[in-house]
């Protein structure tokens, strides 16, 4: 009886944090996490993920995807029942076919703001970008020498990284176009997810998540430190010297006015 009376008080709410790589999302979801309050927001469904949670739960997704989402959302949620999730642009559509491929979640062409909303109760959007496009790009071309995405105390690169004007050039391109993959899915379906800039969490780290956390209607006891961050940002004076570089050899290929 104990349970149901909780969960009466608590009816579950889910939020999604909508991003691309290297716009900070981590940084931000460790934030939500820490408070207590806001879920665990993972990856859980990015596929090559998925086979670690399918094993905590006992559940093989292949055969029964709409069982491992139930899952997932039964057992990742905080005491006072919200449930968060962070998806990448590049396996959205990926994601909204296998949910749609349930026959579960919502009637035969429902549209996916409805599916969405029915696999994940009161399903909110976070929408964080990097305004900056040319620093999330060499943040990408770094990451991916390195082999190094979450710089944290104790982690070593893979490999040095070198100076690579192409793959720079390519992973703002591909920044711009996965942006626009998000921007078209909030449009599409009206969506209003709530914006959260890179360069304002680092500012403000604290306001910034308790500007989440207001629009999420998710309170934290009076006395509820934030921060600091566990994630440490990647920036520094090899960053300094690739754009200035970058700048330099390619002026065409980016606007500092833009950023």
């Amino acid at each position: 009886m104990g349970g149901l009376l909780h969960k009466l008080r608590h009816p579950r709410r889910c939020y999604v944090v909508c991003t691309i790589p290297r716009s900070g999302s981590n940084l931000l979801t460790d934030g939500l996490r820490d408070t207590r309050r806001a879920g665990v927001p993972k990856q859980f469904f990015l596929p090559k993920a998925e086979s670690r949670y399918a094993t905590e739960l006992g559940i093989d997704p292949a055969p029964d995807y709409a069982a491992y989402v139930r899952g997932i959302v039964n057992t990742k949620t905080t005491r006072n029942e919200v449930f968060g999730f962070k998806l990448m642009s590049w396996y959205l559509d990926d994601f909204l076919t296998r949910l749609r491929d349930t026959r579960v979640f919502g009637e035969v062409g429902a549209d996916d703001l409805k599916m969405l909303r029915d696999a994940f109760p009161r399903l909110c959007f976070v929408y964080i970008r990097r305004r900056h496009k040319l620093r999330q790009a060499l943040s990408t071309a770094r990451a991916l020498q390195t082999g190094l995405w979450k710089v944290q105390n104790g982690k070593v690169a893979e490999r040095a990284p070198q100076f690579d004007a192409q793959l720079i050039e390519q992973s703002l391109r591909e920044a711009e176009r996965q942006d626009r993959i998000w921007e078209d899915f909030f449009q599409r379906l009206g969506i209003h997810a709530l914006e959260v800039q890179y360069e304002q969490l680092c500012r403000d780290y604290e306001g910034t998540i308790r500007s989440v956390l207001d629009f999420l209607k998710i309170a934290l006891p009076g006395d509820t430190p934030i921060g600091p961050p566990v994630t440490i940002r990647q920036a520094d004076e090899t960053s300094r010297l690739w754009e200035e570089r970058f700048l330099a050899e390619r002026p065409s290929a980016y606007s500092p006015a833009s950023g």
